[in-house]
């Protein structure tokens, strides 16, 4: 609270007479500047210049010992899950370079002892030469890319290389890298000169070279303690007021097995893709699985019956929560959840026997799923009250919705999901989000907690349900580590797109300190739990241009050079602004941050993709549910039921919007796929 000036002087005057009074106002004003001027002067005389002021700081979240970091660093490099150059953290203090069999051998230096830093920064590379690829479509078949080589992997250094913001690098030269390093530029590659340096996918030749080297010890030596510092977690912080976890040991790590010399390609790591939905199929899973179809090599081009060992084809599993997020479904879910499934015209057609091997619907029940968790399975009803925590902030459920939940855990309660208490609209019986202010927070959290669950016990990669899918992902399969994405400009995880190994030393780190820090699954926090144990580069923190390329331009970054399209904000997407709106249906899906992974639209669940034809538009196949659909988006017209043989007015382009939007057309693109009027984005046509 600043002083009142005039009030002050005022009194002063009055009391001291206006000379006295002046001059100890004057004297008072010096005696402040002369202590300012003495703190600085202390401060530079015995702070030195390496020490800063303290500063506020997130409180520690660390319970592992650097003797258990250390083991969790060793058995995901021996598992082949760094296949990367980059230097292992000081702090960690290993004194063995581990073996990495993802790693072609390098050529070392030798350096003096006397110029070794305390502890090892590197692994030992044994792995199997990389071939780097030229990919491009050959002429005269350039119409469409090629698809990336069954086992490619993506060279995760090259690419922080090229996209890394904090080294001040482009959201738009990263795509370009990414676009003609994955033969993305078909027919339009335009000479540049020698671009080997852009070339990130690679493929292993050969076998893993011997090693002379001690296989890395389950306990292995201290660096730090070796050289005499007393305490062997120097360095490390741990939480206040939390005790170490009991020392940590794991399975031997699998053995690590290039493609070639695999005897099936999705013997080791089948390829999952999982997302999260809540409440009733809108247009947001639906949007997400057309672009899982369009985009992934799921063999629909193939004949239902082949069958090709050599390829590992993705699947997606959509988990359904039907209820509230504080509800637990019964034994009669499943079959409910299926039967509204097939009353759902968005989501009946993912139900044909055709996507039967690609596509399947899981019933997501929070407790099975954290009883699947041997790291959390014996504790964490203790925090049941404090479930729903994210970034520390817990939002606590009614007494009645937590009774009621309990007893359809028990299987005791009434058929179907479990009803709320009452039928109010509030944070406890929210169904998905409805508009701004009616946003289901519950599964929000409750999701950030889902996607770490469901990696760590199935592994694969999660989506959230506001992400569209932009070309193949062959070869983020093919590289081995775990990895989020960044959270635009702050070095933090944005893990709206999540990769987990399947029981992994960094997933069990993971759960344990989730655990003794209240359940918190924020990525925010979680960036502090890997930050704090020295594990950031375990679980790798990607540039946003692969699966967020509008991010930084909404924040007003890079705005002078941006990424096509341009947006300002992520509303462009469904309401392109009037002066760009040329660009939708000019450029169509190749024209849309060509050389991503995929597209976040954060969020706008209420909004259509495409108001026009707010309907799943299939073709004749589906005719039932869109019949269905055309009728609850006419507001004129009744609900109409699916065998009553209604038929619509022709469609006409009058009726239509002038300017297309770029998520009308990124929609009306991949369900042509499915009419039979287009190919997919690799020139391959749906055999059905």
């Amino acid at each position: 609270m600043l002083p009142n000036v005039p009030k002050m002087h005022h009194s002063i005057i009055t009391r001291f007479g206006r000379r006295r009074g002046r001059i100890l106002l004057a004297t008072g004003f010096m005696a402040i500047v002369l202590t300012v001027v003495m703190m600085f002067s202390l401060r530079d005389r015995f702070v030195p210049e390496d020490r800063s002021w303290p500063a506020y700081s997130d409180p520690p979240t660390l319970v592992y010992r650097r003797e258990d970091l250390q083991r969790i660093w060793e058995w995901e490099v021996a598992a082949g899950h760094y296949p990367s150059g980059q230097k292992i953290p000081e702090t960690v203090g290993l004194t063995t370079p581990p073996i990495n069999p993802a790693l072609p051998p390098r050529k070392s230096s030798t350096i003096p002892s006397r110029f070794r830093p305390p502890s090892v920064t590197s692994t030992h590379g044994i792995g199997a030469k990389r071939v780097y690829l030229d990919v491009q479509s050959k002429p005269p078949n350039v119409a469409y890319p090629p698809r990336p080589l069954s086992g490619s992997v993506a060279d995760m250094d090259v690419v922080m290389e090229h996209c890394d913001f904090s080294q001040n690098k482009y959201v738009r030269d990263c795509l370009e890298v990414l676009r003609l390093g994955g033969g993305l530029d078909n027919g339009a590659r335009v000479r540049r000169g020698k671009m080997d340096e852009w070339k990130y996918i690679y493929v292993e030749d050969g076998e893993l070279q011997n090693s002379t080297h001690t296989v890395p010890q389950v306990n292995p030596a201290l660096a730090l303690k070796s050289q005499g510092i007393a305490d062997p977690n120097a360095g490390f912080v741990k939480k206040r007021n939390a005790d170490w976890e009991p020392h940590v040991y794991f399975p031997p790590p699998p053995k690590y097995i290039s493609h070639h010399d695999r005897p099936a390609a999705c013997e080791e790591s089948p390829h999952l893709f999982h997302m999260f939905w809540t409440g009733p199929f809108t247009d947001k899973p639906y949007l997400a699985l057309l672009s899982f179809l369009y985009t992934q090599n799921v063999g629909l081009h193939l004949d239902p019956e082949h069958d090709d060992p050599t390829v590992c084809r993705p699947k997606f599993w959509l988990w359904i929560n039907p209820g509230p997020a504080a509800s637990v479904p019964n034994p009669t879910a499943m079959r409910d959840m299926f039967e509204q499934l097939k009353s759902n015209p968005w989501a009946s057609p993912f139900l044909h026997p055709r996507f039967k091997d690609v596509i399947q619907f899981k019933l997501w029940n929070t407790t099975e799923q954290l009883d699947g968790i041997p790291e959390l399975k014996d504790e964490w009803r203790d925090l049941r009250d404090s479930l729903f925590n994210s970034g520390g902030v817990v939002e606590k459920v009614p007494q009645h919705a937590e009774s009621s939940s309990t007893t359809a855990a028990d299987g005791s309660g009434a058929e179907g999901v479990t009803k709320p208490a009452s039928e109010e609209d509030d944070k406890v019986n929210r169904v998905g989000s409805k508009s701004p202010s009616s946003y289901d927070r519950l599964s929000v959290i409750l999701s950030d907690m889902a996607r770490f669950v469901l990696c760590h016990r199935f592994g694969g990669i999660y989506l959230d349900a506001d992400t569209i899918l932009l070309r193949d992902w062959e070869e983020l399969w093919g590289w081995k580590g775990a990895f989020a994405y960044r959270w635009s400009r702050l070095e933090r995880y944005n893990t709206a797109v999540l990769k987990l190994n399947k029981g992994s030393a960094i997933g069990t780190f993971l759960f344990r300190t989730a655990l003794k820090n209240g359940l918190d699954f924020h990525p925010m926090t979680v960036s502090r739990y890997t930050k704090d144990a020295a594990l950031e580069p375990l679980l790798l923190r990607l540039p946003d241009a692969l699966f967020d390329a509008a991010w930084l331009n909404t924040e007003d970054f890079q705005r002078e050079r941006p990424p096509q399209p341009y947006f300002t904000e992520f509303g462009d997407f469904f309401f392109t602004p009037r002066e760009k709106s040329a660009a939708p249906h000019a450029l169509g899906f190749n024209g849309f941050f060509k050389g991503a992974y995929s597209y976040h639209f954060h969020n706008f669940w209420w909004q259509p993709f495409d108001a026009t034809r707010n309907w799943p538009d299939l073709g004749p196949r589906f005719i039932n549910g869109e019949r269905i659909a055309r009728s609850q988006a006419d507001a004129k017209q009744a609900v109409q039921t699916a065998d009553r043989p209604t038929e619509f007015p022709e469609d006409v382009v009058a009726d239509d919007k002038r300017d297309l939007d770029w998520s009308m057309v990124v929609k009306r693109t991949f369900e042509a796929y499915i009419r039979g009027e287009t190919p997919n984005m690799y020139g391959e046509w749906l055999k059905w």
